[in-house]
């Protein structure tokens, strides 16, 4: 049996504020071996760390985060404590330790994502085995896959697992990121037999945890990482 890998959602979002600095500290400090993040594309072009659309819920902005410069998103507090990361200040704080996977939320995420990854292992000791782009959307894993068919790409699906098989053959993806309600005992192998690791999201409760772990998935995606 392969070791199951450890991976952060968000961080450790159970712990401390999802998509912060801090909160991604915090998993490294629980020895995780991946951290699971999410992007979007601000409007002066940088990647910003946030899993919303819009700002509402856990900052003191409103709006759609697409819309705001850098500027602007800097002032803005997250729960009233953090500030939104760019996706470079959090890959400087992993400094190239563990692995990430970056999930491309908001459109045009694709090209900026695929600049900085391959800036990463050109120029700061990262490797192509540190990164895994993950997407619902299939055009910009489409897009990721034109400009560097080198990226490992993961397949997100909380609907079917043989629908995201069938787009992982089209783009040569390594895995597929299903939710735990889709597993069972039977098409987690069946997937693996097929070619592709099998990184489910996301397991919190200690029965989901045992469960997931009898189906020896490859990867479990969790706010809490110090529960694996």
């Amino acid at each position: 049996m392969n070791k199951i890998l450890k991976f952060g959602h968000r961080g450790a979002k159970g712990h401390v504020t999802e998509n912060t600095m801090e909160s991604i500290q915090k998993a490294l400090d629980l020895g995780v071996d991946g951290i699971e993040v999410d992007v979007h594309v601000c409007k002066t072009g940088e990647l910003v760390v946030f899993h919303d659309f819009t700002l509402d819920r856990i900052t003191d902005g409103t709006g759609e985060i697409g819309k705001f410069s850098l500027s602007e998103l800097k002032h803005l507090k997250v729960e009233n404590l953090y500030s939104i990361p760019t996706l470079t200040e959090v890959l400087d704080l992993i400094d190239n330790k563990i692995c990430i996977n970056i999930e491309l939320k908001g459109e045009h995420t694709a090209n900026p994502t695929c600049a900085i990854i391959k800036d990463y292992v050109d120029n700061k000791n990262w490797t192509m085995d540190h990164f895994i782009v993950s997407s619902f959307q299939e055009k910009e894993l489409l897009d990721v896959f034109s400009c560097n068919p080198n990226i490992a790409l993961g397949v997100l699906t909380k609907a079917s697992v043989n629908q995201a098989i069938a787009l992982a053959k089209r783009i040569n993806a390594k895995a597929i990121h299903p939710n735990l309600a889709l597993l069972s005992k039977d098409n987690v192998k069946q997937t693996q037999d097929q070619g592709y690791k099998v990184n489910v999201w996301t397991v919190n409760t200690k029965q989901a945890i045992a469960r997931m772990k009898s189906y020896n998935v490859d990867a479990i995606i969790s706010d809490f990482p110090d529960r694996l």
